[in-house]
């Protein structure tokens, strides 16, 4: 599996009586895919993982996978309590990977991580990206070591410690000789993308690309083809202003990603508890914001 260009973290619709929005849903993954997304990363933080019963994830996933229609590789989030069980329904499903979440709310020594992600590992066949975020600081000779398991494929960082991935990195290339890819995880990562690219690290997830993918993809053609001018507009003018919004309320890296995705015409419903969807103070505020972003991408 190869993932390449611009990951989609498609958000998860819900109805009116609070239920999955399959067709919704659907049709959001369709238009991700459609508007040239290099992955879809369904049920991760972006689509209220965190929310989702079995049975919600199990649709997501299997919707995903059919709206994506082979066009490129379906990965889906796992992780706490549940993460073998989900391990299993995303094979189940059809997904061709996996985003291993946290065990939440838990702080744990660096061996619990280890065998954390080696259970998981091992109930499946899929292919394993690991998520360092929260509760979860791996050490450099920690990710080593889950690097040399046949199926842990990645390594997400969503913690923003430069010196401690570059460590892990310069770790992991020594220890292991295959394929490893590292990805730039942060909210809103595009604001970062300058510093991890320094780094080596080239892939990131983009909740951007959910509700302005014309934005998100003017972004990634301009880092990738050193146009500096129009990175450093994007970044200045669009993605400053949407972190500093972004950082008014808690939960708010997911809440206002769903509320851009209304703002584009698909009725995605509201967040799950405990999240709080923006107030309308804040989603016209979004919506100026998008307006400058593709003023400025030309769309």
């Amino acid at each position: 599996m190869r993932l390449d260009g611009v990951l989609f973290f498609p958000v998860t619709p819900f109805g009116p009586n609070g239920d999955v929005a399959e067709a919704v849903l659907a049709e959001h993954v369709a238009r991700g895919v459609s508007a040239g997304a290099g992955g879809v990363f369904t049920a991760c933080g972006t689509g209220e993982f965190n929310a989702l019963d079995l049975a919600d994830y199990t649709r997501v996933v299997k919707t995903s996978v059919t709206a994506t229609a082979g066009g490129v590789p379906v990965l889906s989030g796992a992780g706490g309590v549940s993460a073998r069980a989900f391990a299993r329904a995303a094979a189940e499903s059809g997904a061709d990977g996996l985003l291993l979440f946290p065990p939440y709310l838990v702080s744990s020594p660096t061996q619990g991580l280890i065998r954390y992600v080696q259970d998981v590992a091992a109930e499946t066949d899929l292919p394993v990206i690991v998520y360092q975020r929260g509760t979860a600081r791996f050490t450099p000779e920690a990710v080593a070591e889950l690097a040399a398991l046949p199926n842990v494929i990645g390594f997400k960082d969503g913690l923003g410690d430069i010196d401690l991935l570059q460590r892990i990195i310069l770790t992991v290339r020594q220890a292991v000789d295959r394929e490893f890819t590292f990805f730039n995880g942060l909210p809103t990562a595009e604001l970062t993308v300058p510093a991890y690219r320094g780094l080596g690290v080239t892939l990131y997830s983009s909740a951007v690309f959910a509700f302005a993918p014309e934005v998100a993809l003017a972004f990634y053609k301009a880092v990738t083809s050193g146009d500096d001018d129009l990175t450093r507009a994007l970044l200045t003018r669009f993605y400053l202003p949407l972190v500093r919004l972004r950082d008014t309320q808690p939960g708010y890296a997911v809440s206002l990603v769903k509320a851009g995705v209304r703002l584009g015409g698909l009725d995605v419903g509201g967040v799950r508890l405990p999240l709080v969807d923006p107030s309308q103070e804040h989603v016209a505020e979004l919506e100026r914001i998008i307006a400058v972003g593709r003023e400025l991408a030309g769309a």
